[in-house]
């Protein structure tokens, strides 16, 4: 067996506010890692900033490495666990922005970044898109990472799949009133390539746009393991804070590939006009 512990925390991060939001992040983090061992913890997408920023995006943007990774590095090592989260990153020229999705490591080390290659709406006025998805080999497994609106697309967790992801990493701001899409889409990934797919969504609202939160850890039959669905405030409904934690076994990503033989059943030959722009 290879059991790993993964939790995906739902948070609604105060839009601007990096500092605090980091802080929150950082309670978090000590909080889960003092309640049980876990290895894995997956954080939203633009989760040290809040999406609907705009031009401030630049004032919030830093290089790889920077304050913000070097800090939650120190986390990681601190409680020896591996953390993903999602921030706005820039290079040297400081128009070149990226909604980034980062993975560190319990050795205090940067591992990768990913940049979100399928941007949405405002998203493609602020952001360059990315071109690689990077598969990430740690020692508790292949790790890949998504960002929101990539999850709409087969394409990426399929090749992942292909390059040997065994758990996808999904950091989100979905919007509430598309919450039975992202229900659909996460347990659909997952049960297409036989992956775990840890699903990090935010809350609360920015400044037009209300999100839905549904964190939640799926297996590689779609079973989920563990969810926010249920974590609601009792009078108005709306999804709240909090974490969901699960223990899982990787030996079930190459059992179901085997019994199920999703990827080995595939005709690339036919598929062509998958690769063909539109």
């Amino acid at each position: 067996m290879r059991e790993v512990t993964i939790a995906v925390v739902q948070m609604k991060p105060r839009l601007g506010e990096a500092e605090e939001n980091l802080v929150k992040m950082s309670e978090t983090i000590s909080k889960i890692a003092s309640q049980q061992r876990v290895d894995l913890i997956v954080f939203p997408e633009l989760v040290t900033s809040g999406y609907e920023l705009g031009v401030r995006f630049t004032e919030l943007a830093q290089r790889v490495p920077g304050p913000t990774i070097n800090l939650l590095a120190q986390r990681a090592n601190e409680h020896g666990v591996y953390i993903a989260w999602g921030m706005v990153t820039k290079e040297r020229v400081e128009s070149v922005l990226y909604n980034s999705a980062v993975l560190v490591g319990p050795d205090g080390e940067l591992l990768d970044v990913y940049n979100k290659i399928h941007l949405q709406g405002e998203e493609r006025m602020a952001f360059r898109e990315g071109y690689k998805l990077p598969i990430i080999p740690t020692e508790i497994g292949n790790i890949g990472l998504v960002i929101g609106y990539d999850l709409a697309f087969p394409e990426v967790a399929r090749s992942m799949a292909l390059d040997g992801a065994e758990i996808i990493c999904v950091m989100a701001n979905w919007e509430a009133a598309q919450i039975d899409e992202w229900k659909t889409y996460v347990r659909a990934r997952a049960y297409e390539n036989s992956v775990f797919v840890a699903a990090a969504n935010r809350i609360g609202e920015d400044v037009t746009l209300n999100f839905g939160g549904e964190s939640m850890i799926v297996g590689p039959r779609g079973q989920i393991h563990a969810s926010l669905a249920d974590e609601t405030d009792p009078e108005t409904g709306e999804p709240l804070e909090g974490f969901a934690v699960a223990r899982v076994d990787l030996d079930d990503v190459r059992k179901y590939r085997e019994e199920f033989q999703f990827i080995q059943n595939r005709q690339p030959a036919v598929y062509r006009t998958l690769v063909r722009k539109y």
